[in-house]
């Protein structure tokens, strides 16, 4: 029988081997390789031997010694202290739950010290365990692979997909995370684009949404406030009920439209505005033949075009008042242009109709220029001819807007959350910030938590136009409410909501997409650039009573254009004037105007120290006059020169005590003493100063005239030449005006 031979190899290629050791069993032989146990070396600089010697059965000697031996199943226990140092390893070895390791181990002969627990041996077997374990996923990757097709491999490789939400601002580094992107990739990719960002640099969302497109991924823009609020407003079709009407009162300044009112609602507010114009929205809601009629009451003035815009668009109808004394004016023009392109009907009242001199025919042909035509002129226009002083007609006027109400069948809904319009706001001492707003849909309650542009709150009270505490407004009522958290700006939309959180948070969001409505990437434009810097500015501090008479007063100023001097309104609030306004007028050198406010005791005292004006007006058009005047305070005045005289230098004399005289001859005009003059010499000025003495025949005189010689010293100048011209003028300073 043929002898094979068997090779037992233990442990890697790579390591050293201690001995060779050949046995024959059996008629088979056998290579035990043993591999060096031990890496580090003993006491005596050698290694250090394995700790158990093959045993052997039988052996045989074929030209060279060896000891036949056959591997033992398990290491020799000499005595019971290393029986007992075993137990405490296999016990720890238990604890890391790798038993059978340990009985390969010993299996194998390892050394017994090599398997005491130590802080090295832990940390290094968590990583080798770390790094078995992603070994591992490879390689169950790999054999998941090789399962796969060669279309599903590329599938997978595909990058993925996401669906990205993009607020109305975001952070470059957060758009990178929702992108699962590298942030330096995003940063590369807009530098490409030739805009430089940081990591914290805001995006704006059509930015962000380009980026995330140009990434491969799906932008999701999410719902806007505004959009969050027109889904509340929707109305519910099945509650619809009428409503009263709101009618706007129009017209040109003192044609009578809070005389017309008065009467209707049998109160004197004319009395209350200061200069018998209105510079207020005033609301009211009067009650006539079973019907409600809500009426607003606009200004007249020029500078409240904002006022009667905002007006025009709340209102169901129009009540156009027109003087029959005074015809067609610039405002009433101005009020049919709005009343146009808000599309309501408008119903014309010819007041002052018991005056002598009215002419109620004209004012209907100047108004056929408008294409208001009357009914009794075949057209669709309703007109009436009242006074507000015999109150002729008032009834007719009334019956006319209820006529009107009826045919466009005014409907809302009462039972759903209230929205309104703020007409006005104010700062109240007692009271905080009061707005008056107009309920368009749904009724309002106390209590209820709202929304107005930027602006939130509670509803604390409700206040009627009469001046009575009620729980709750209707659709069509004018009311204040106390509660909003500040100053709300007139035209702003009112929304109840369903509570404080939900209030907060749509404030909140308005407010950062009002801020962040602008690209925060912007560059200098060519105007901004370009701009003129050169132009005086006049500083402007103006506190008023109500938001709308602030914001008419800022329109009127931006109104003011000048090439030399120009207004910037550096704060423009409602409220009393305050310490704060003081410091801040002096800090910035500004003009502090107070319209229909005081200021405070302390503020008062305060300006009285630093010397600052506090310039108190009622009438706006006496603001705009003050301005105008503290704008022309700072216009360079008008400097015109007049040539009075001049002279030719013929001789140069020297008399003692005055130095060198001009010898000349008054060619046209005069000079005087206390002419200015002027030394030209080949067309260029040399000198320019003032006459000194004028002698005639040795005598001195005040003034010499056309044709005469004379002798003339100018002060400061004796550098005279033959053929010289003395230019005598005069400078006159005139004051300019805006």
């Amino acid at each position: 029988m043929e002898k094979k031979t068997k090779l037992t190899i233990s442990g890697t290629a790579k390591k050293t081997f201690n001995n060779i050791e050949i046995a024959k069993t059996q008629g088979k032989k056998t290579v035990v390789i043993e591999k060096q146990t031990s890496k580090f070396p003993n006491k005596s600089g050698t290694s250090r031997p394995s700790t158990f010697k093959p045993k052997t059965t039988s052996s045989f000697n074929r030209g060279a010694s060896a000891k036949p031996s056959f591997a033992s199943k398990s290491p020799p226990v000499s005595n019971d202290f290393e029986r007992r140092k075993l137990a405490e390893q296999r016990a720890t070895k238990r604890f890391k739950g790798d038993e059978n390791k340990d009985k390969k181990t010993l299996k194998a002969g390892t050394k017994k010290r090599e398997l005491k627990l130590t802080v090295s041996r832990a940390l290094s077997d968590e990583i080798e365990a770390r790094a078995r374990s992603e070994a591992s996923v490879k390689r169950a990757r790999q054999k998941e692979n090789k399962n796969l097709t060669k279309e599903q491999v590329q599938e997978s490789l595909k990058p993925v997909k996401r669906d990205v939400n993009i607020p109305e601002a975001i952070t470059v580094r957060e758009l990178a995370n929702r992108m699962a992107e590298q942030s330096s990739n995003v940063i590369k990719f807009l530098f490409g684009m030739g805009v430089t960002v940081t990591i914290n640099q805001t995006l704006a969302a059509d930015t962000a949404e380009y980026l995330v497109k140009e990434f491969g991924h799906n932008p999701i823009r999410g719902e806007k406030a505004e959009e969050i609020i027109q889904k509340i407003k929707a109305t519910r079709v099945e509650n619809l009920k009428n409503r009263p009407p709101i009618v706007t009162v129009m017209g040109h300044v003192d044609h009578g439209k809070t005389s017309v009112l008065d009467v209707l609602r049998s109160a004197n507010v004319v009395s209350g505005e200061f200069g018998g114009i209105t510079q207020h929205i005033g609301a009211y809601q009067i009650e006539s033949q079973s019907n409600k009629l809500t009426f607003i009451d606009t200004p007249g003035h020029a500078a409240f075009t904002e006022m009667r815009a905002r007006g025009s668009k709340l209102t169901d109808v129009v009540v156009l008042v027109v003087a029959a004394d005074d015809g067609v004016k610039p405002q009433t023009v101005e009020s049919i242009k709005h009343a146009k392109a808000a599309n309501v009907p408008i119903v014309v009242a010819i007041n002052k109709c018991d005056l002598p001199d009215a002419d109620p025919q004209k004012i209907k042909n100047q108004l056929l220029e408008h294409e208001l035509i009357a009914e009794d002129l075949s057209g669709d226009t309703l007109m009436v001819e009242i006074s507000a002083t015999t109150k002729l007609n008032l009834d007719k006027l009334v019956e006319a807007i209820i006529l009107q109400a009826e045919i466009l069948d005014l409907k809302t809904d009462f039972e759903s959350k209230a929205t309104g319009i703020v007409l006005e706001s104010k700062i109240d001492v007692g009271r905080g910030p009061v707005a008056t707003i107009i309920v368009t849909t749904g009724t309002l309650k106390k209590g209820d938590f709202f929304v107005s542009g930027l602006k939130w709150g509670k509803v604390r009270a409700i206040i009627d136009d009469k001046g009575k505490n009620i729980n709750e407004a209707p659709p069509s009522a004018p009311v204040e409410i106390l509660g909003i958290n500040g100053a709300a700006k007139s035209g702003d939309d009112f929304l109840v909501v369903d509570n404080e959180k939900e209030a907060k948070t749509l404030s909140e969001n308005r407010a950062q997409e009002s801020k962040d409505a602008k690209n925060p990437l912007t560059f200098a434009t060519q105007d901004s650039a370009f701009s003129d810097n050169s132009a005086e500015e006049l500083n402007l501090i103006i506190k008023s009573d109500v938001h709308g008479s602030s914001e008419a007063i800022k329109n009127a100023i931006s109104q003011i254009k000048h090439d030399e001097v120009k207004p910037k309104i550096i704060l423009a609030d409602i409220g009393m004037v305050t310490e704060t306004d003081v410091t801040l007028a002096k800090a910035s050198n500004a003009v502090l105007i107070a319209f229909n406010v005081k200021p405070s005791k302390e503020a008062k005292k305060l300006a009285e120290n630093e010397k600052i004006k506090i310039s108190s007006y009622n009438i706006i058009y006496e603001v705009l006059d003050y301005i105008k005047q503290k704008m022309s305070g700072l216009l360079s005045p008008d400097i015109q020169e007049t040539v009075t005289g001049t002279a030719q230098i013929l001789e140069i004399f020297k008399v003692s005590g005055a130095g060198k005289v001009a010898g000349s001859k008054v060619m046209e005009g005069e000079i005087t003493t206390a002419s200015d003059v002027r030394i030209i010499r080949d067309g260029a000025i040399i000198y320019t100063g003032k006459v000194g003495t004028l002698f005639r025949e040795k005598n001195q005189v005040k003034q010499v005239s056309n044709g005469q010689e004379c002798g003339i010293t100018v002060k400061d100048y004796m550098d005279f030449q033959k053929n010289d011209t003395i230019e005598a003028f005069s400078v006159t300073s005139t004051d300019r005006m805006i």
